[in-house]
C-alpha cells in the first residue's frame, strides 16, 4: 500500500498539470451532466415499517388525488382584545381573504372558518385549513403571493393574521454570520499552523473542489438514483471536512519530509505514501459509518449515508492526486518562512506536543481515570434521551409559524396543534357509516383525547378519517402515551364493528420516528463499530488498539449526547446558546451524530496513532514511540479538530432549532473526541500497556494482510529518479 501511493504521489507531483486538467475536466463533464439531469424527486418522508406509515398508504389507496403529503396551511385570525372575530367586519375580512385563497388553481380546498365550525369558544380565534393539491416542493411562487396577499388584506381590517404549515416559507436560517465566522478561524486555524497561505489555502481550495463534483454527482444521478434535492446536505457538511482534514495531513507530512533534506517531489511521494495511507483507511472508516445508516431502514437516511459515503471518496483521490499535484505548484510556498530559511529545527508547536507526551506517560492512570470519569459525569444527562421532532413551537417568536402555533395553542388548547388522524377500513363492515362511528365513540371516550371530528369518508363510502384532539402538546410524553395506549386498545376498540384502524398523522409519524430510530441506534453501533474494529485491526496489526478506539469514540459520544440533552432538553445555558424552547432532541440526531462523529474520531485515531505505531515499527520503545507521534502529528490533530468544531459551532447561531442542535452537537463532540480522547485517553492507555498495545496472536497474524500504513516499505526501497524534466519545481516559488 505505502509503495503504491508513494509511487502515486510521485507521478501525481511530477504530471501535476495533467492532473490539474483532469479533476478540472471531471468536474466540468459532471456539472454539465447535473445542469442537463431531470430535476431531481422530491423529499421523502416515507418510513417502511411503521404503522403511520401503512396509514398514509391506505390514504394514498382510497382518497386518490387527495396526496397525503400535499402542502397545506393553516391561517389562524385572531381579533383585537375584547371583540370577536364573528363581528360582521371581521367576518366579512375573513371570508373575503378565505375566498381568495380558493380561487388558486393549486389549492384543493379552503373552507370558511364560519361553515367549518373552527372559530374557538370564546369567539377570539378562527382558522382556515388550506388543503393543496400538490406537494410543498411544487407550489408556484403566484400561489404564495396570492397567499401572502389575502393574508394582509385581512391584517388591514384590524385583524392578526399569522400562518403554519408546509405551504408557508419558513426562516429556517442556516449559521449566518456565525457560519461564515466558522469558516474564517478554519482560515486562520490553518495560517497560525502551517505559518503559510498557500498551505492554509490548499486544504480549503481542494476541500471545496471535493465539494463541488460530490454535489454535481448528486445532482447529475438525482433522477436516476432517486436522490431528493435534500441528499447532498450532509455530503456537503462531511465533504467539507474530511476533505479539509486529509489535505491539511498530507501537508503537514510533505512539509515534514522537506525539513528532513528530502527534495519536493520526494517529500510529495513520502507523504503519500505515509500520510496518504492513513487517508485511506480513514476515509474507509468514515465511508462504513456513513453506509451503515442504511441499517436503520429509513430511505431518505439511507441515500444520505451512501450521498456522504461517495463524498468522502472523493475527498481521498484529491488527497492522493491533486493535493501533491498543488504541492507541485508551490513546492516552498508551502513551506514554513523558517523553512525557507534554511532553518529545519522544529518548531515550538511540535516541542510542545512531545512535552505533553511526557507528561502523560509520568502519570498515564490518572490522566485514564480523569477522562473517562470526566467524560463518563458529561454522558448521564444522556440517560434521559427524549426523542422526537421539535415543531413550530421551537422556533423563533419572531417567525410567523411559531406565533400561529401559540394563537391556536391558547384558543383551542395545546392539543391541537398535533391532532391524530385516524383511518378506518371499513371495507369489510355491513355498515361502514355505523361502524366508524362506534370507533369514533370509543376513541373519544378514551382518556386524554378532548374531541373527535366528524368522519370524512370517501367516495366508495369503505373508508373514513377522523382527526383525534389530544389534550397534551405535540411533543409531551403524555401524547406518546396517548397513541401507544389507543394503538394498544385496538382490539377492543374494534371488537364486534368488522373494521380495522389505523394511527397517523405528523404527531403519531414523529413518535414512529423516534422509535424506529431508537431502535436503529444499538444495531447501528454494533455495525459499524464491530467493522471500523475488523478494519483497525488490519491496519495496526493489533487487538487491543482498535477496542481502546471504539471505547473512546463511545465515550465521547455519550458525553456529547449528555451535552446536548442538558441543554436542549433541560434548558441549562439555553439562553446562553439562543435556544428559545426545549424539548424532544430530534429523532435523526444521535445516529447523525454517531456516524458523523465516529468518521471524524477514527480520522484522528488512525493519523494520530499510525505515527506511534511507525515510531515503534522502525525501533523506538513504546514510551519514545508515543512522544515520538505527539511530536509529528499532536499539532495537526488539534488543528483539524479546532477546524471543524469552529465550522459546526456556526451553526449554533441558526434560528432553526435543529441545525442548532446538529451544529452543537457535532461540534462538542469533535471537541470531546479529539482533546479528551485522542490527546489525554489514548495516550494514557497506550502509556499503560506498554508494548502489549501492539500484540497480534500469531494465527491472526498469518491472516491478515500486511497493509504497511507506517510505510516501513519506504526504507527499504531504492532511490527513484526523478521521472524527467517536468518533475522539477517551478523555480523561485
Amino acid at each position: 500500500m505505502a509503495t503504491f501511493l508513494y509511487r502515486l504521489g510521485r507521478a501525481a507531483f511530477g504530471r501535476r498539470r495533467y492532473v490539474i486538467l483532469l479533476w478540472l475536466a471531471v468536474l466540468a463533464a459532471i456539472g454539465f451532466a447535473a445542469v442537463s439531469a431531470p430535476a431531481a424527486p422530491d423529499d421523502s418522508s416515507s418510513m417502511p415499517g411503521t404503522e403511520s406509515q401503512r396509514a398514509f398508504d391506505l390514504m394514498d389507496e382510497r382518497f386518490p388525488g387527495a396526496e397525503a403529503d400535499g402542502a397545506g396551511a393553516q391561517i389562524v385570525f385572531v381579533a383585537p382584545d375584547g371583540r370577536k372575530v364573528t363581528a360582521p367586519g371581521y367576518r366579512q375580512a375573513i371570508d373575503d381573504a378565505v375566498a381568495s385563497i380558493g380561487t388558486d388553481a393549486q389549492v384543493a380546498g379552503a373552507p370558511s372558518p364560519f361553515d367549518a365550525q373552527t372559530v374557538s369558544k370564546d369567539g377570539s380565534t378562527a382558522y382556515t385549513s388550506v388543503t393543496y393539491k400538490v406537494a410543498a416542493a411544487d407550489l408556484s411562487d403566484a400561489g404564495r403571493q396570492q397567499l401572502q396577499d389575502a393574508m394582509d388584506r385581512a391584517e388591514d381590517a384590524g385583524l392578526t393574521v399569522e400562518a403554519r404549515g408546509t405551504a408557508v416559507s419558513g426562516s429556517i436560517g442556516a449559521g449566518g454570520v456565525g457560519e461564515a465566522a466558522g469558516v474564517v478561524v478554519a482560515a486562520l486555524v490553518l495560517l497560525i499552523t502551517f505559518g503559510s497561505l498557500a498551505a492554509a489555502g490548499v486544504p480549503l481550495l481542494t476541500a471545496v473542489l471535493g465539494v463541488g463534483v460530490t454535489l454535481a454527482s448528486i445532482m447529475a444521478l438525482g433522477s436516476a438514483l432517486g436522490l431528493s434535492s435534500s441528499t447532498g446536505s450532509l455530503a456537503n457538511m462531511l465533504g467539507l471536512a474530511v476533505g479539509i482534514d486529509y489535505a491539511v495531513f498530507v501537508v503537514a507530512r510533505y512539509r515534514e519530509e522537506r525539513a528532513k533534506g528530502h527534495d519536493a517531489q520526494e517529500a510529495a511521494g513520502l507523504a503519500v505514501g505515509t500520510a496518504g495511507s492513513a487517508v485511506v483507511f480513514a476515509g474507509l472508516t468514515v465511508v462504513i459509518a456513513l453506509a451503515g445508516l442504511c441499517v436503520a431502514g429509513v430511505p431518505s437516511l439511507t441515500s444520505m449515508g451512501l450521498a456522504a459515503a461517495g463524498g468522502v471518496l472523493v475527498a481521498v483521490l484529491i488527497a492522493l492526486t491533486l493535493v501533491p499535484a498543488l504541492l507541485g505548484f508551490w513546492p516552498n510556498a508551502v513551506l514554513a518562512r523558517r523553512e525557507r530559511r534554511g532553518r529545519r529545527k522544529a518548531g515550538p508547536a511540535g516541542r510542545l506536543g512531545a512535552a505533553w507526551a511526557r507528561f502523560v506517560l509520568r502519570r498515564p492512570l490518572a490522566v485514564m481515570i480523569l477522562s473517562v470519569v470526566g467524560l463518563g459525569v458529561l454522558a448521564v444527562p444522556a440517560l434521559d434521551l427524549q426523542l422526537g421532532m421539535p415543531g413550530d413551537e421551537a422556533k423563533a417568536t419572531s417567525t410567523t409559524e411559531r406565533r400561529a402555533y401559540d394563537d391556536l395553542a391558547d384558543a383551542f388548547g395545546p392539543g391541537f396543534n398535533g391532532p391524530l388522524t385516524l383511518v378506518v377500513d371499513a371495507s369489510h363492515a355491513a355498515d361502514p357509516k355505523g361502524a366508524v362511528g362506534e370507533i369514533s365513540g370509543r376513541i373519544a371516550a378514551t382518556e386524554g383525547v378532548v374531541s373527535v371530528s366528524p368522519a370524512g369518508f370517501n367516495q366508495a363510502g369503505d373508508t373514513a378519517i377522523l382527526s383525534v384532539t389530544p389534550s397534551t402538546s405535540p411533543t409531551s410524553e403524555q401524547t406518546k402515551k396517548l397513541v401507544g395506549t389507543i394503538r394498544e386498545d385496538r382490539p377492543e376498540t374494534e371488537s364486534g364493528t368488522d373494521a380495522t384502524f389505523e394511527v397517523t398523522g405528523s404527531t403519531a409519524a414523529n413518535i414512529d420516528m423516534a422509535q424506529k430510530m431508537s431502535d436503529a441506534l444499538l444495531p447501528y453501533l454494533v455495525v459499524v463499530v464491530g467493522l471500523a474494529v475488523l478494519l483497525l485491526t488490519v491496519v495496526f496489526r493489533s487487538v487491543l488498539v482498535p477496542v481502546k478506539a471504539a471505547a473512546g469514540f463511545l465515550l465521547s459520544v455519550l458525553a456529547s449526547l449528555g451535552a446536548v440533552v442538558a441543554v436542549f432538553q433541560w434548558g441549562w445555558a439555553a439562553e446562553l446558546l439562543g435556544v428559545r424552547q426545549t424539548g424532544p432532541i430530534m429523532s435523526m440526531m444521535p445516529i447523525f451524530l454517531v456516524g458523523i462523529v465516529f468518521g471524524l474520531a477514527m480520522d484522528y485515531e488512525v493519523f494520530l496513532v499510525s505515527r506511534i505505531r511507525e515510531a515503534y515499527v522502525h525501533g523506538e520503545r513504546s514510551g519514545q514511540a508515543i512522544v515520538s507521534g505527539f511530536r509529528h502529528s499532536s499539532r495537526v490533530v488539534v488543528a483539524a479538530a479546532l477546524i471543524m468544531t469552529s465550522v459546526f459551532a456556526g451553526f449554533v447561531t441558526a434560528d432553526e432549532s435543529m441545525i442548532k442542535t446538529i451544529g452543537f452537537g457535532l461540534a462538542i463532540a469533535v471537541l470531546f473526541d479529539a482533546v479528551v480522547v485522542r490527546m489525554a485517553l489514548v495516550p494514557a492507555v497506550l502509556a499503560l500497556l506498554g508494548d502489549r498495545a501492539w500484540w497480534l496472536p500469531r494465527p491472526l497474524a498469518r491472516l491478515l494482510p500486511r497493509v504497511d500504513i507506517e510505510g516501513e516499505a519506504l526504507t527499504r526501497r531504492p532511490a527513484v529518479p526523478p521521472a524527467g524534466t517536468d518533475d522539477r519545481a517551478p523555480a523561485g516559488v
